[in-house]
């Protein structure tokens, strides 16, 4: 079954009730501060943690639950209202995973029903060609390496200067495909390292990285 935890300053079933957060096969959890946010997520050990962003401390608990072995594994999912601001970036940039607009409309139980349901994720170190694209141009190619791997997308390690919302193309290698596509940088990891979204892969890249995957030993 899996575990949402709700992290607001007020109930928020009048807005979320008809989404998949709110089925019967969900175990849910709310939270009413940052102190009681942080010690349910390790209580709970929720598959995903909704934050209001008006939450107080709201940036500051992602970045706990990002820091902290124990909840580290969590989706993080911030709830907002009104248009984007410009402070939303250091919500992403201390680890969540995505920024849901409320009022909530069909495309949210696409986006919660993928982030309850984390696809395997493991360790799987390769070199990573990629440039850097802008809506005049594409930049320079350069390189990096992936330190992890999901169908849905990798932690990349490199020297190159990245901002949370930059869009590049790339390639890399796995034993037996090439795996090639566009992603969007979703995180600063610290580091030198940043989570990056696939948004197309060209071809079976999906069912390449899947096999890949599989292929690998358990961690």
């Amino acid at each position: 079954m899996p575990v949402v935890l709700i992290c607001a300053p007020a109930p928020l079933e009048g807005d979320l009730s008809h989404t998949v957060l709110w089925r019967q096969d969900v175990e849910r959890y709310e939270a009413r501060s940052y102190e009681q946010a942080l010690s349910m997520a390790v209580a709970a050990q929720p598959d995903l943690t909704l934050i209001d962003r008006t939450l107080p401390k709201a940036a500051e608990l992602v970045r706990s639950l990002r820091t902290d072995p124990k909840s580290r594994q969590t989706s993080v999912v911030i709830v907002a209202r009104g248009d984007f601001e410009s402070s939303e970036l250091e919500l992403l940039e201390a680890g969540a995973n995505a920024i849901l607009r409320l009022p909530a409309d069909a495309a949210w139980d696409e986006r919660l029903d993928r982030l309850l349901h984390i696809p395997a994720r493991k360790e799987a170190r390769f070199d990573v060609d990629f440039a850097v694209e802008t809506a005049l141009e594409t930049g320079p190619p350069t390189n990096g390496s992936a330190v992890n791997l999901s169908v849905h997308g990798m932690l990349l390690k490199t020297k190159a200067t990245l901002a949370v919302g930059d869009s590049i193309s790339f390639a890399f290698r796995v034993p037996g495909a090439l795996i090639a596509g566009r992603a969007r940088i979703v995180r600063q990891a610290g580091g030198g390292q940043f989570g990056v979204c696939f948004e197309s892969l060209e071809g079976q890249g999906r069912a390449k990285i899947e096999a890949f995957i599989a292929s690998l030993p358990p961690a």
